[in-house]
């Protein structure tokens, strides 16, 4: 009879104790795509490709019309959603290079390790971590994800690399697909997508009654053009092959999100979970991806490459259906998953976001950004209101009036001269707060500048400017 009671009162500890973390610390997902078009969501207008589960996250959540993030390439991007700061704080500024500037060396080429992250600032609430996917965050030791904050990695550490499996071994170590600390043999790789969907799934699993955060960077839809067969043939009617590639691509991503959700429901942690979906650039030169009526593509400053695709879905917590038209960051990321885990940033580390919930449920009034900043080697920018300064080397300073103009067609510079001094000094001022790069660009300065002169519009005139 002892023995019985002393477990009821253990199980009924333990209801209490879950009940009490699914009251005060909700589980976090950042769902990060690469590379995709503004345009190719349906939720954001898209017509040509379903993504019925991602537009069910806006249905169900908050989208953002004007969400941004803090660098126009892969590597700085995703360092500014994993830092909540502007990445040119500590010298993070360009994609991984093997040009390390003076007084640094190739070891430095990486988000520098005194730097908290995402994963530092949730396991410091109490969470089980895990990074899934692409990282791009460094070659070296220093930089693996399980060096920065993450209990558990599954994926790769470079730029891109191959859906499928390589022949043979990897072809370079960065390259390679970790499973924590070991390699994955290449013929058991099937496709990477539906993997890293597996290993999510896996995970919250495993992690059920225990608060959990999640970044799942999917390589899809950035380059290789790797598609499955059988959903090329769904897009048979598409003529363009790249384009069709693409398109497949597109729903493998979307039903891995569907996936996903499916088994938070299943385990009963749906409504306790903030899912965030965010791209981190806009459409590349070279995977087919559309920005519909955003200027310009990846790598650049104009809206196509720095406004992305953005939702949050919070049940409960913040409105369902909400298209939200104030500016966004990914820099909010951090701070709006440290506020779902009840917990406290780390002490001695600045942010450049915001918490967004209470904007979101009203509980706060205005905006949550006055001014958003952006610089990569010779070209910056700055978006004050609804105004844009792009400035770049030599080139003619561009001022725009996004409500208006947001296809960014006609120079407001001449007309509005107070005003683009006024944007040139924001600029100049945010510059003295961030860091010099701590290693340069394998295209350097010319390809920023030629990108931003009005004669250079589209795909074609852009390809030659990566």
């Amino acid at each position: 009879m002892k023995k019985l009671l002393r477990t009821t009162v253990l199980l009924a500890c333990t209801s209490l104790t879950t009940n009490l973390y699914a009251q005060n610390k909700s589980n976090v997902i950042v769902i990060v795509a690469d590379d995709a078009g503004y345009a190719d969501f349906g939720c954001y207008g898209g017509k040509e490709i379903p993504t019925p589960n991602i537009d069910q996250l806006a249905k169900n959540g908050v989208l953002f019309t004007d969400g941004y993030v803090s660098a126009s390439v892969c590597a700085p991007s995703r360092a500014g959603i994993l830092t909540g700061m502007y990445q040119q704080r500590f010298g993070f500024e360009h994609n991984i290079s093997k040009k390390p500037v003076e007084g640094y060396t190739q070891q430095d080429v990486g988000m520098d390790p005194k730097i908290k992250t995402i994963g530092d600032q949730m396991k410091y609430n109490g969470y089980r971590t895990i990074a899934i996917g692409k990282w791009h965050q460094g070659d070296y030791e220093q930089y693996f994800p399980m060096n920065r904050g993450f209990d558990e990695f599954y994926g790769f550490v470079g730029g891109h690399r191959n859906f499928f499996g390589y022949k043979g071994k990897a072809p370079a170590p960065e390259l390679v697909l970790y499973n924590n600390r070991n390699i994955v043999p290449e013929n058991t790789i099937t496709y990477t997508t539906d993997m890293f969907t597996d290993k999510a799934i896996s995970f919250i699993k495993e992690n059920k009654t225990k608060p959990f955060f999640m970044y799942l960077a999917y390589n899809a839809v950035h380059v290789p053009m790797n598609a499955k067969e059988e959903l090329m043939r769904k897009f048979s009617h598409i003529t363009d092959p790249g384009r069709r590639a693409y398109a497949a691509m597109m729903v493998s991503l979307d039903d891995g999100v569907g996936q996903l959700v499916q088994n938070l429901k299943e385990q009963g942690l749906y409504d306790n979970t903030l899912i965030v979906f965010i791209n981190d650039n806009g459409a590349a030169t070279g995977n087919y991806a559309d920005n519909g009526k955003l200027r310009g593509l990846k790598g650049s400053k104009w809206e196509g490459g720095i406004r992305v695709a953005y939702i949050m879905q919070y049940p409960k917590h913040i409105p369902a259906g909400k298209i939200y038209h104030n500016m966004v960051s990914s820099l909010d990321i951090l701070p709006t998953a440290v506020a779902a885990a009840n917990g406290k940033l780390i002490e001695g580390q600045p942010t450049d976001g915001v918490n967004l919930i209470p904007y979101l449920n009203n509980k706060v009034k205005g905006e949550p950004h006055k001014d958003l900043f952006w610089r990569r080697g010779i070209a910056a920018a700055v978006r004050s209101g609804n105004w844009k300064l792009i400035r770049s080397g030599d080139n003619p300073v561009l001022l725009f009036d996004l409500k208006k103009d947001i296809s960014e067609t006609t120079n407001l510079a001449d007309k509005y001269p107070a005003k683009k001094k006024e944007l040139l000094t924001k600029l100049e001022n945010w510059e003295s707060t961030v860091d010099k790069p701590h290693w340069i660009s394998d295209y350097g300065d010319y390809n920023q500048i030629m990108k931003h002169r009005m004669e250079v519009k589209g795909r074609e005139m852009e390809l030659k400017y990566p």
